[in-house]
């Protein structure tokens, strides 16, 4: 099986992307949380346009394979936020959230961003800490009045200084 293809995102992805948000939440992540937590997670794919400006807004990159989305990232290259990160169920396991992070990563560098963060679900919270991710502290977002863990992470790209 050849690896995936990795691009930049295409106003065309929003809704395929939205569809695999979806699936990655209910299907994907359902080893970590609850039904109920999942279907607050995502009721539905998300396909208003608060969806579309997030995805389009951001630094959003799209793994495929023979024209199929496998998974996507989204980085704010202005506050270094990592704000989706999400693979297809089928796909889960094969590389494809790790080709997708080295090219994250790569260009938060490029930009000289300081450091980059996000909320880690309990699915996504140890592939970050492989990737050298410190956990800042743990929380509970309330989505449709359902609470549902998840993990405040960063990761440090400009060493700090040490201390004389």
């Amino acid at each position: 099986m050849n690896g995936p293809i990795i691009r930049p995102y295409r106003p065309a992805d929003a809704i395929g992307l939205a569809t695999l948000f979806h699936r990655a939440v209910r299907e994907g992540a359902a080893g970590k949380y609850d039904c109920e937590q999942r279907q607050a997670w995502s009721p539905e794919p998300p396909t208003n346009a608060d969806w579309r400006a997030r995805v389009e807004e951001a630094e959003t990159i799209v793994a495929e394979r023979d024209g199929r989305l496998l998974g996507f990232m989204t980085l704010d290259m202005d506050s270094g936020y990592l704000d989706f990160a999400y693979v297809a169920p089928e796909v889960m396991g094969q590389g494809v959230a790790a080709a997708l992070y080295a090219v994250i990563e790569g260009r938060a560098r490029v930009k000289g961003l300081p450091r980059i963060d996000t909320e880690a679900s309990l699915l996504a919270e140890p592939f970050f800490r492989r990737r050298g991710w410190q956990l800042i502290k743990r929380q509970q977002v309330e989505r449709c009045g359902v609470k549902i863990p998840n993990a405040v992470m960063e990761k440090r790209l400009v060493p700090r200084p040490v201390a004389p």
